[in-house]
């Protein structure tokens, strides 16, 4: 493929939360597009969505809406893409899906384009956008991996409520409004949408992020679990996950405790790796109180790292802080960084 040939994109979910920030980044990030063209559920269909100054209707996403579609970009939904992902494929398109649908599937890659992009270069015409707060994570760990191995990973999440969508941001604003009121807060939609309790995210932590599994973990915490040892092509190394939703609108940020297989690593080395790394950005100096925060990661494409430090008892161990846009890095930007590096590898055929 030429640097000149343009591509019909298809975006699905496009009135959702991921999928604007889709839209925009294939405007910001020039994106060569011949035609762009905007799905949705028929709830959301009929609305018009404005790309580089051009109004377009947002359709209601068929199985013959992929005809003639290069690349999709799915997020919508996980019974969205098991039923039309295929559906676009059989039609000739590529498709990156969003959902969990299929993360675990072992013929489908698994891909975070600055840890495993060769893993792409075998899809069977799905490739699959992992879980936010598992992108940030591997995308710190790689490089540490890489240079001295890793045994285990210990990760306890602090996620916004973005990560359940629009809905769960209303709820959060209406109900800090509620306590800043004096009156009672109104849950209707968080942990879960769909489980039986819902408990208020205002002024508060929950954690359970997804249903609860038989073993106790939830289903967010068993996506990180899983998905760092596919991605990492490791399924030696121990990883533990806790997945905790707080009241805070945008970003994700992770407690992460690492064993490497190497000893005698000191924080300087690990800092030098970081700070080379691709993606990555070391925010670390605790003597000027310097550390990434979900605010100040807010907007921005890369994920930050800060209070890297040694563990004081055992001499493989480090602690490390990571931070980053979960709309972005977390789903948008990836999933754009896919269709790029499928692009620029010339990697879109089957």
């Amino acid at each position: 493929m030429t640097q000149e040939t343009k591509y019909n994109v298809a975006v699905v979910g496009a009135t959702g939360a991921v999928g604007q920030k889709i839209i925009e980044l294939l405007q910001g990030k020039s994106f060569p597009i011949n035609n762009l063209k905007l799905l949705s559920s028929k709830r959301s269909a009929g609305s018009a969505v404005t790309v580089n100054g051009k109004e377009i209707i947002v359709e209601e996403a068929t199985p013959e809406s992929f005809e003639g579609v290069d690349i999709a970009l799915f997020s919508a939904g996980g019974s969205v893409s098991k039923q039309l992902a295929p559906e676009a494929v059989k039609r000739g398109a590529v498709v990156v899906d969003n959902t969990s649908a299929y993360r675990m599937d072992p013929d489908v890659p698994l891909v975070v384009p600055e840890v495993n992009p060769e893993d792409l270069k075998n899809h069977q015409g799905i490739i699959a956008n992992p879980n936010c707060s598992t992108i940030q994570m591997v995308a710190a760990l790689q490089p540490i991996k890489e240079k001295y191995g890793l045994n285990k990973v210990i990760v306890s999440t602090y996620q916004a409520v973005s990560g359940a969508g629009n809905e769960a941001i209303d709820e959060l604003k209406t109900q800090s409004q509620q306590q800043l009121n004096g009156e009672a807060l109104e849950a209707n939609l968080l942990p879960v949408k769909g489980d039986e309790k819902h408990y208020p995210i205002a002024f508060n932590a929950l954690p359970q992020i997804d249903v609860f599994q038989e073993n106790g973990y939830t289903f967010e915490e068993m996506k990180m679990i899983n998905e760092t040892k596919k991605i990492l092509h490791d399924d030696a190394i121990h990883v533990a996950a806790t997945c905790v939703r707080l009241p805070f609108v945008t970003s994700h940020a992770e407690s992460v405790y690492v064993e490497l297989e190497e000893a005698g690593v000191q924080v300087k080395d690990i800092w030098n790796l970081l700070e080379s790394a691709d993606g990555i950005i070391l925010e670390d100096d605790p003597t000027n109180q310097t550390y990434p925060t979900p605010l100040s990661a807010e907007g921005k494409e890369e994920v930050f790292v800060g209070r890297v430090r040694k563990d004081l008892d055992e001499d493989k161990g480090f602690h490390l802080w990571v931070v980053s846009d979960n709309l972005l890095k977390g789903a948008a930007w990836n999933t754009v960084q896919i269709a790029q590096t499928l692009i620029e590898k010339d990697w879109l055929k089957k």
